[in-house]
């Protein structure tokens, strides 16, 4: 008996090894294969992060182009502005010196009822003996609208200008005729 025991229990702790050294090396591809998809599932991670990092440096790349465009757009309608208040800023009596210097526009205006019923019609009439060619400014300071017209003014001859001709004149409206060879002529409606 005792022969047969001392056979019988070292093929025991092999096959018990046996078992432990399998299930060790099923824990371990276990563990290889998880280590494996979690660093695979990392890899998909930073590609995704890398993608995100890369669209938002772009992103901020035209961001920062559409800035400095933007500011030498500032900059270009500033200077513009100060070219354009330099311009302005003339003196009223350069101004009073160039219109004294021209002679008077020869052109009466006078004001009627329109035929139609809307407003006034202007009456506008060359008395020179020379055709003119006169900018007709006008602006109603009520509904602060303005406008400008070209007139064309045969000699000794009479021009209305009313509603039918793009501006229906009210009491109060501002007119000036304009003529590079002659002073402005400046009148209110009555």
């Amino acid at each position: 008996m005792d022969t047969g025991q001392g056979t019988s229990s070292p093929v025991q702790p092999k096959r018990r090894g046996l078992f432990v050294s399998i299930g060790l090396n099923v824990v371990l591809i276990l563990l290889v294969c998880g280590l494996t998809l979690y660093a695979f599932m990392i890899n998909v991670d930073l590609g995704d992060v890398k993608r995100r990092l890369s669209r938002e440096a772009e992103t901020r790349q035209k961001t920062e182009g559409y800035l400095i465009e933007t500011r030498n757009q500032l900059t270009e309608s500033l200077r513009e502005i100060e070219q354009l208040k330099a311009q302005l800023t003339y003196k009223e009596s350069d101004v009073q010196k160039t219109t004294v210097a021209k002679p008077a526009l020869p052109v009466v205006v006078g004001f009627r009822s329109s035929l139609l019923g809307k407003g006034l019609v202007a009456e506008i009439e060359n008395t020179s003996d020379r055709y003119l060619t006169v900018i007709l400014a006008v602006r109603n300071p009520t509904l602060s609208t303005a406008r400008r017209f070209k007139l064309d003014l045969e000699p000794k001859s009479r021009t209305d200008f009313g509603h039918l001709e793009g501006w229906q004149f009210a009491s109060g409206d501002e007119v000036g005729l304009f003529n590079d060879d002659f002073g402005a002529l400046k009148i209110t409606v009555p």
